[in-house]
């Protein structure tokens, strides 16, 4: 036991400075957007609609969903779901109610975690991982029809430049002018998931880059785990980016959701709160949209993982807050 003392001291000197590092909860937020966000979205008791455990009409869960609304007031959601074949299956349904919705298309076996935009040309833009050798794809359709019906006029499968071993999640923050720009993750030498920023030209030329600062901000809070999925929101006038962090790897029940505010290099780490009490939250999406009731509104949708969730509340939790 004497010969360990030193060696406890070390690690028990080492978890001090830790905590003693890591952000104040109680300080004030990142940003007026970040603050508005967690005013807005914090409860999910206080929203004007909500949908724990989402499915489409088929059954299939929507793991991971993003939802955006097209001109003609249909919502669009893609999401992936774990199927009898053991792989991820990334699909697109409709609703016109934010509760029921209709299975549109599969894209196929390999793929998940789907993020989709509309172009400056009438068109969408549909990014998601895919494997084997998990890298990420784009794909791009001409109009609401070709993407309903799968048919993409665009394909273009990204290199791995930054891991040997994966590169995800993708999230389209920008397509103009033929130039898409998304996020993602890679996994850091081969261990910990950690942030990237890519610029995909024509559809044919791609250039990733590490974002440090985005992994430094959740570090700060003490981030062991991956990095992973986020969403870029715009919200009174300010930027943020919702995204997930996992305080421990392989633990899903410490994944909690953070607001970064990319001007000043901050995060707030999220308290959401459910009717049940549901502590993990992983694969945070956001967007601004009409609601069914035709208001202006904020649509939240989060993974609730089985581990920390309470009964009831475990799947795909879609919510949305009138303006």
């Amino acid at each position: 036991m004497t010969a360990r003392l030193p060696v406890l001291l070390v690690a028990l000197t080492a978890a001090v400075l830790l905590l003693s590092r890591l952000p104040d909860a109680s300080a004030a937020p990142a940003s007026a957007a970040t603050a508005r966000f967690a005013e807005l979205a914090g409860d999910v008791r206080t929203s004007d609609g909500h949908s724990y455990g989402t499915r489409d009409g088929s059954g299939r869960t929507m793991d991971a969903a993003q939802i955006v609304q097209a001109a003609d007031g249909t919502y669009l959601a893609v999401y992936h779901t774990t199927l009898g074949d053991g792989r991820f299956h990334a699909a697109l349904a409709t609703s016109g109610d934010l509760r029921t919705w209709t299975r549109r298309h599969d894209f196929g076996a390999g793929t998940s975690q789907p993020s989709l935009a509309a172009d400056d040309r009438g068109g969408y833009v549909l990014a998601y991982e895919k494997d084997p050798d998990n890298h990420i794809a784009v794909r791009g359709y001409p109009d609401l029809d070709s993407l309903l019906a799968g048919t993409a006029e665009h394909a273009f499968d990204a290199p791995r430049t930054l891991s040997h071993c994966a590169e995800g999640t993708p999230d389209i923050t920008s397509v103009h002018d033929g130039t898409v720009e998304l996020t993602g993750h890679y996994r850091a030498q081969c261990d910990n998931d950690r942030q990237l920023r890519a610029v995909l030209t024509d559809f044919r030329t791609w250039q990733a880059r590490p974002d440090l600062r985005l992994d430094r901000a959740l570090e700060s809070w003490g981030t062991a785990g991956n990095i992973g999925d986020r969403s870029a929101l715009e919200l009174g006038g300010g930027a943020l980016v919702l995204i997930e962090g996992q305080r421990w790897q392989q633990d899903f029940g410490s994944w909690r959701t953070y607001a970064y505010d990319p001007a000043t290099g901050r995060a707030d780490r999220l308290g959401i709160r459910t009717h049940g009490g549901s502590r993990a939250f992983a694969n945070p999406s956001a967007a601004l949209i009409t609601d069914p009731e035709g208001h202006p509104a904020l649509l939240v949708s989060l993974f609730v993982p089985r581990e920390e969730s309470a009964p009831g509340e475990s799947g795909e939790l879609v919510y949305w807050r009138e303006l």
